[in-house]
């Protein structure tokens, strides 16, 4: 027996012998260089590509087989641009593992590589000649069984590292461009089942969308190709650039993560993604924590998920959190715990806190999700509050049905000081139907309004004044246009009941208005209210597509003293009566609006007076008036008025300037007519009104003719004595005249009497 164990030994000695000296000597006599000629004819003949061979190609036989390439590269179709091209590439195989169908790879290791992707006008690729489609080939005998089930084959790579690789691809049809540098991959030991580790750069960039990002990835991989699973541990994962409208970008990635593609179980531990950057000036941090996801074929759960996310811009800081406590279901039917919103509003004057929270529940497959009880809470703090802070709370509920495109909800409660009551459903996301239904007690818009400071209203007045006058150049920024697009689409219908509103410091009670907008037609009617001891009551409409605006309103009973002073801070008149509006302007801008008014408007006002000046105190006395008393220029005095018992007037309005040729003025003592023009577009007016006094009481009378100009912040008053003086001497001369007619007749009349006595 130990006589045929040595014999057999010593025959496996020399086979191995035999074998060891067969591939030492090939090693020593094939030369792969030799063949580099017919290799770059082969190519050239079958892809009419130029293959480029310019360093050595090295082969290695023991104790593992492998090749080493340097300075290859590959032309584009017929062409002689380059396509690719790889400066050193190595792979070596053990050798003995291959006889148990095994590939075990001592490295890969790839450096320098370069290589240009182009995506023509016609669609082709340069990558179509080399992954053609050819014809099918025949199918292949069916195998024939095996006695024995035959072992798959494993592989087993100790490293692989790759570096210097610049990958670019181009569009030229669309002009998109992309473009990897600086592309490293360096790997620890890939098998099946076996913990790898890998170290992953690259820095992207691109032109649609506008990216330029550089990142890196460190994680332990895991797989187990039998069983179709994979796992990653440890990840950490960095990037930075630029990204859209995001500049300064910083993002990072943590955790672990766990993929059964086969039996579709997915899970997430202790995973962060946080996000930082810039856009428009504006600050941004975001942080995702999910300390553990799970996600199955049929179910899915999760444990304290947050989203925070902070923004530090012209609004303010605003801190946002999203927490869910809980989550579990499948893609039937699913619920969230007590959802809570939480966003912080920090200002150089004020901080608001937000905290809405809902149970939500619903299903993924019908895609319905419903917030059966939201509760929103508001707080508000800042010296311009009223009483410094304010508190509110809503309650309500949310139902969505995206398969068919539908959002419904309603909420009440109490909002800034207000109680509100609204309803809101919206339809057709992409051009969305909206309707909507609220209604709020009383509301005081003003706190919550810029306030205009004394300083920037003086300039404004000044400012104004020169451009009247045509002289100086405004230092103020141009008039932006507004924009009208967004209501071309809007499909919008609703009711608005405020029973006391003050906005702008006017004050109304029993608002309504009603809107209907579709097709870029915005018709707001009707438009009624109380105010200021009358009504209002009428209609506006908005054209979008053209930029027409057109108002019709009625004031009825209107007490227009304090109408005036807060809505434009104006005291120019008192009374109570009637405005009738009817007006129409096409533009895109206030002033632009302010010049194309057409239409007519009517003022019908009793029991008040005319502010700034006092007609009657201007001739009292007028018979000590002496010749010297000519043309004066009287400034607006608050403290003087004019009374009136009626007051009527009507105005044709174009191009932005009110004409009047009716004006009906009466009191007890005058009269006052007159005609002239309002420039609304530019400000300022230009009247000349007549104001008749009785100076008897047999009806004497004497006219004296005011003209009045000037911007409205700068209104002067002319007033035209050598006029009244004429108009009395008139009246002096005509009586003189009379009484002499009269004495000459009484005379005659005596004459005659004596003559015939």
């Amino acid at each position: 027996m130990n006589k045929y164990l040595k014999y057999g030994l010593w025959s496996v000695g020399a086979v191995i012998a035999l074998c060891a000296a067969v591939i030492a000597y090939i090693a020593l006599t094939f030369d792969p260089n030799a063949y580099k000629p017919r290799i770059i004819q082969a190519v050239k003949e079958s892809k009419q590509r130029t293959l480029k061979l310019d360093g050595d190609i090295t082969l290695h036989f023991f104790p593992s087989i492998g090749v080493s390439l340097s300075k290859v590269s590959l032309s584009q179709f017929q062409s002689e641009q380059e396509f690719v091209s790889v400066d050193n590439a190595s792979v070596s195989l053990k050798l003995l593992p291959l006889l148990a169908r095994q590939v075990v790879v001592d490295e890969v290791a790839v450096s320098g590589v370069k290589a240009q992707f182009v995506k023509y006008k016609n669609g082709k690729t340069n990558l179509d000649d080399l992954l053609g489609k050819e014809a099918a080939p025949a199918p292949a005998p069916a195998p024939v069984p095996s006695s024995e089930a035959s072992a798959p084959m494993l592989f087993d790579i100790a490293s692989v590292q790759l570096d210097k690789t610049e990958l670019s691809y181009r569009d030229e049809a669309s002009g998109a461009r992309y473009s990897v540098q600086e592309l490293s991959l360096k790997t620890g030991r890939i098998a099946n089942g076996i913990p790898g580790k890998i170290e992953f750069a690259a820095h992207v960039q691109s032109s649609k969308p506008k990216l330029d990002i550089a990142a890196q990835i460190k994680t332990t991989l895991t797989f187990d190709l039998e069983k179709n699973r994979f796992q990653v541990q440890g990840l950490e994962l960095q990037a930075s650039g630029s990204a859209l409208d995001f500049t300064d970008l910083i993002v990072k990635a943590s955790g672990d993560a766990n993929a059964q593609p086969a039996t579709e179980e997915f899970s997430m531990k202790q995973f962060a993604l946080s996000a930082s950057g810039i856009k428009e000036k504006n600050k941004f941090e975001a942080r995702l924590d999910a300390p553990s996801l799970n996600l199955t074929r049929d179910k899915f759960t999760g444990d304290g998920i947050t989203l925070n996310a902070k923004l530090d811009g012209a609004l303010g800081d605003i801190v946002t959190t999203l927490s869910l406590p809980g989550i579990e279901g499948n893609a039937s039917a699913f619920k969230v715990g007590s959802m809570a919103l939480d966003v912080d509003v920090k200002q150089a004057e004020q901080a608001f806190k937000l905290k809405l929270t809902s149970p939500v529940a619903g299903s993924l497959d019908a895609q319905q999700f419903n917030l059966s009880d939201i509760k929103l809470a508001l707080d508000a703090t800042g010296d311009k509050l009223p009483g410094k802070s304010i508190s509110s709370e809503l309650k309500g509920s949310i139902q969505a049905d995206l398969g068919r495109q539908s959002i419904q909800g309603k909420m009440s409660g109490g909002l800034l000081q207000s109680q509100v009551k609204a309803k809101l459903a919206v339809n057709n996301f992409s051009v969305p139907m909206i309707r909507y239904d609220l209604e709020v007690d009383q509301f005081d818009a003003d706190p919550y309004m810029p306030k205009k400071t004394a300083a920037s209203a003086e300039q404004g007045k000044a400012q104004g004044s020169s451009a009247e006058q045509g002289i100086g150049k405004s230092t103020a920024a141009p008039e932006q246009p507004f924009d009208l697009s967004a209501l071309k689409t809007l499909n919008l219908q609703g009711s608005l009941r405020i029973g006391s509103l003050k906005a702008a410091n006017i004050k109304v009670a029993q608002l309504r208005v009603d809107v209907k907008a579709k097709d870029g037609m915005v018709n707001i009617a009707p438009i009624s209210a109380r105010l200021y001891q009358g009504s209002i009551d009428g209609r506006a409409s908005v054209n979008a597509l053209t930029n027409g605006f057109a108002v019709n309103e009625k004031l009825t009973g209107i007490d227009i003293a304090p109408l005036l002073q807060d809505a434009a801070n104006l005291d120019l008149a008192e009374g109570r009566g009637n405005v009738v509006l009817d007006l129409t302007a096409q533009g895109n801008t206030v002033s632009g609006l302010k010049k194309a008014l057409n239409g007519k408007a009517s003022v019908d006002l009793s029991n008040g007076a005319i502010k700034g000046i006092n007609l009657e105190k201007l001739v009292q006395g007028v018979q000590n008036l002496g010749k010297e008393s000519s043309v004066q220029t009287l400034g607006v005095d608050k403290n003087e008025k004019t009374p009136f018992s009626e007051f009527k007037a009507s105005f044709k309005v174009h191009n932005g300037v009110a004409h009047n040729d009716d004006l009906a003025v009466k009191s007890t003592v005058l009269r006052v007519t007159g005609k002239g023009d309002i420039d609304i577009g530019r400000g300022n007016m230009d009247y000349n009104a007549k104001a008749i006094f009785a100076r008897t009481e047999q009806g004497k009378t004497a006219t004296l003719p005011v003209n009045i100009s000037g911007t409205f912040n700068d209104l002067k008053y002319k007033v035209d004595y050598n006029a009244l003086i004429a108009d009395v001497a008139k009246q002096k001369l005509d009586e003189k005249k009379d009484e002499l007619k009269a004495r000459a007749r009484d005379e005659l009349k005596k004459g005659l009497k004596d003559l015939f006595k």
